[in-house]
């Protein structure tokens, strides 16, 4: 059974697997640890072969290197925590070790979502302003491109994810999940949140809701462009290019919205749910993301199968 945290110190905090299942954990293992290998292998795949690949060497496969990059470091964030649960090697995490897992996992959530608005902007220059496109998307605007993402969706979250480092828990030490996140430390916390609250609710605006808005404006001046097309078959191939990014999308925000509305309304719902829920929101894009533009893209489905031919033979 999982013991209670003193609320008197602030030195650890008890990690939430699937409370009243510890004896399934063996069991619960072995799909987690294959999704996780499935997470490092796809992603490392995608990176490799955009990396051997002259003819991939291309605005929007450097866009698709940036995403996989961080669904990779995604995976490997949480994996320990995930894992270690379930594999009986963890039970607790250290104030320190806490801070720091949600800083990079709210930082790539905002980096995610980052990318996905540079890859709607790509389609969009792709799509509606072919011509201009190589001297929009130069290899040094890439590179800046790059580094601007990088900045945004670390450089805004220090702030409240610093300051967690000074709040007093004098609540239970029982996390909601199995990683740690800045809202569910918060919950924990008797100090003056209001300072956190507000900046991370203003940051989400800025960010993830501002970032989706945009993206479906894009969408809509693609839609607007491709209607315009005269040829069936043009306006067929040109929707075809978009599948795979309106796919990576839906299954970023998806996720990221109902984990929001779970800590937001779900108080009354099991510990279980709220587990499962956080585990779909830090699994499910980098499991699937290598999955989809293996399939929907031509190029990279092409790459794979000559390279696991190679291996074959």
């Amino acid at each position: 059974m999982i013991t209670s945290v003193s609320p008197s110190t602030n030195s650890s905090f008890l990690l939430t697997g699937f409370s009243g299942m510890e004896h399934q954990y063996p069991w619960f293992s072995i799909p987690f640890s294959s999704i996780y290998a499935m997470v490092l292998l796809g992603n490392c795949m995608i990176l490799h072969v955009i990396w051997t690949e002259p003819s991939l060497h291309q605005p929007m496969f450097y866009f698709l290197a940036m995403l996989a990059l961080t669904d990779l470091c995604m995976g490997l964030s949480t994996v320990y925590t995930v894992l270690g649960i379930l594999w009986g090697l963890i039970q607790e995490i250290s104030l320190d070790s806490c801070i720091a897992q949600s800083y990079f996992i709210h930082g790539l959530s905002f980096m995610e979502s980052s990318v996905l608005l540079t890859m709607a902007f790509d389609r969009y220059i792709a799509i509606c302003n072919p011509l201009r496109y190589s001297s929009i998307l130069t290899n040094s605007r890439i590179i800046k491109i790059g580094l601007t993402i990088i900045g945004r969706s670390f450089f805004f979250i220090t702030p409240p994810i610093i300051h967690l480092k000074f709040f007093h828990y004098c609540r239970f030490h029982i996390l909601s999940h199995s990683f740690c996140l800045h809202q569910d430390l918060l919950r924990l916390a008797c100090s003056d949140i209001r300072f956190n609250s507000y900046y991370a609710l203003m940051l989400v605006i800025c960010t993830l809701l501002l970032d989706a808005i945009l993206i479906l404006f894009s969408y809509i001046l693609i839609l607007k462009s491709v209607l315009a097309v005269a040829s069936q078959e043009e306006r067929h191939k040109l929707f075809h290019t978009c599948i795979s990014h309106i796919c990576a999308v839906l299954i970023f925000y998806i996720p990221i919205i109902s984990l929001t509305m779970v800590h937001r309304f779900g108080k009354h719902l099991s510990p279980v749910a709220h587990v499962l829920i956080g585990n779909i929101y830090i699994l499910f894009p980098p499991l699937m993301n290598p999955i989809i533009y293996s399939v929907k893209t031509q190029q990279i489905r092409a790459r794979m199968f000559r390279l696991f031919s190679l291996k074959r033979y």
